[in-house]
């Protein structure tokens, strides 16, 4: 690819993140002028449409092809990992509990005897 077409595509990205942007201004710019005349429901479809038509605007752009690219390899990932079963979840759970409420009991001793020790040291109760 030339150096020409580089800063023509990405001054046309420039253009169409300014229209993107341009849109998703608007919907909310409209949203607030409008609050007190329009029904919520018009101004709810307007600001999705302009939402979704900003979306693909943005879509159209270098970085937003680069997006959807990532976004699809990433959906191929996870139809690739193996999921655990119910039972196995259940019972990591359970561990996960278990060994968090052994931990926390342990700490709890701890710092009851630390503060036992800090008080005889400094004469201090508490």
């Amino acid at each position: 690819m030339s150096a020409t077409s580089e800063t023509q595509s990405s001054s046309f990205d420039s253009i169409k993140w300014l229209v993107a942007i341009a849109l998703l201004a608007a919907a909310v710019l409209g949203n607030y002028y409008y609050g007190e005349t329009v029904s919520i429901l018009y101004r709810a479809i307007a600001v999705v449409l302009l939402v979704a038509v900003a979306g693909i605007v943005a879509g159209m752009t270098g970085k937003g092809r680069r997006f959807r690219s990532f976004a699809k390899e990433s959906r191929t990932e996870v139809r690739r990992v193996v999921w655990p079963s119910r039972q196995e979840a259940t019972q990591t759970t359970i561990i996960v509990v278990i060994a968090t409420a052994i931990v926390s009991l342990i700490l709890w001793g701890m710092d009851a005897i630390l503060v036992r020790v800090v008080g005889f040291f400094t004469g201090l109760e508490f």
